[in-house]
């Protein structure tokens, strides 16, 4: 292959030998595609069931993903036959469908069309052949249909859903664990479950994780784990209950200048008056959120020592340095406002969470924070623990397939 101008400058491409390249028609292509897509369902076959294999994957920038969900094994393999890409769009429309059994419909696949070249071979026509199975398929979805079980929520039924739940765990990574972590899910869907709509909204249910500890250590939060933080002061309240929340993106400090200043003090009594004014200002500023009723400061920016100091002597427990993704968070879980400025701090812009704690784990003593029974939200988090980050990422995988599972049982 080589490039070439023509008079006006535009480039194209001379294809050698190209007149000793053959098309593919007819059977032939026909063949040449269900090659392609009995090749992609091979590399999955021994992925699929109880006693399948995981699948080590490494990408261009040299991670390692260790898993068996087919969704996750295509979408990393480079494909270049359009058959093969059709195959990956398959497992993906699977994934989103259903949740699970995307390894599944790929073998499938890849054996129905293994049997649809025999026919082929037989000299039936492949019109006939996809009319054959059209056919297989309305009467396969009539058997189904009727030989199915109706899901009513009473406690037979809750050990019907935990079994489907546990079914599906049973091929993963984490099927040591699968009783766990079936009671965990079915638990989880149920608690954000509209019954009256039969409607679930999974993203309700956040999945977060944190390497360390045991897969075994996985729990159920009632709420949410918003923040990756602490309280800013070792001696406030690490739990704090019928919380009402003053959430600020303002901070606990003296205004600037926009203009630049110079501040020349040459005496102990100036000191003393900037100090005093300083204090005054901090003051002031913790008996707003004081007399709001809020007892709990959640501030978008830091604040010195000094003001820690006065929210501690206050009784305000606070957490500082609160990210803009999580702020929001947790102005729509309880029900609060976002306030810009200390003068705009009212009663009515808190938000209000049945309990606000800090929880320790792990051998390094992590800290995080957790909001629960927080007033405009149902959501519940999912807490995944694990080893290292492959073992993290196939659980969260796994759970998701689970709750897909129990998410169908619940909306059909």
């Amino acid at each position: 292959m080589s490039i070439a101008f023509d008079e006006t400058g535009r480039p194209f491409i001379i294809v050698r030998e190209q007149d000793k390249k053959e098309r593919l028609k007819g059977i032939e292509a026909v063949k040449a595609n269900i090659a392609a897509a009995k090749a992609v369902s091979r590399t999955l076959r021994s992925s699929l069931g109880p006693k399948g294999m995981d699948k080590m994957l490494q990408n261009q920038d040299g991670e390692v993903t260790v898993t068996n969900d087919g969704a996750t094994i295509l979408q990393q393999m480079d494909l270049q036959h359009q058959i093969a890409k059709l195959m990956v769009e398959l497992s993906k429309a699977q994934d989103d469908e259903i949740g699970d059994g995307t390894t599944g419909v790929v073998v499938l696949c890849g054996a129905l069309l293994e049997r649809a070249e025999r026919l082929i071979d037989h000299g039936i026509h492949p019109s006939r052949v996809s009319e054959g199975y059209e056919t297989a398929c309305d009467l396969s979805t009539e058997l189904l249909e009727r030989i199915s079980d109706e899901i009513t929520l009473n406690d037979t039924k809750l050990t019907e859903m935990k079994k489907v739940a546990m079914t599906t765990l049973n091929s993963k990574i984490v099927n040591r664990f699968k009783d766990k972590l079936a009671d965990i899910c079915v638990s989880a869907v149920l608690s954000v479950a509209d019954f009256d709509r039969k409607d679930v909204n999974l993203d309700l249910i956040k999945v977060e994780g944190k390497v360390g500890g045991k897969l075994e250590d996985t729990n159920l939060v009632n709420g949410i784990l918003a923040i990756d933080k602490d309280f800013s002061h070792p001696q406030m309240p690490r739990r704090v209950e019928d919380a009402k929340i003053c959430i600020l993106t303002c901070p606990f400090e003296p205004p600037k200048p926009k203009t630049k200043h110079k501040l020349e003090i040459d005496s102990v009594e100036k000191y003393k008056d900037m100090q005093k004014a300083e204090m005054e200002y901090f003051q002031d500023m913790v008996k707003k959120v004081k007399d709001s009723g809020a007892n709990l400061v959640i501030c978008q920016w830091g604040f010195d020592d000094e003001a820690n100091h006065l929210l501690y002597k206050a009784g305000l427990p606070a957490v500082r340095w609160v990210g803009g993704v999580e702020i929001e968070l947790i102005a729509l879980a309880t029900g609060g406002r976002i306030i810009p400025r200390f003068s705009e701090i009212s009663p009515e812009k808190l938000g209000r969470a049945g309990v606000v704690k800090e929880v320790h784990f792990g051998t390094t003593r992590d800290r995080m924070i957790v909001l629960e029974d927080c007033a405009k939200s149902k959501a519940v988090t999912i807490f995944v623990r694990g080893g290292n980050q492959m073992i993290l990422e196939e659980a969260k995988r796994s759970i998701h397939d689970a709750l897909c599972i129990v998410r169908n049982l619940v909306v059909v």
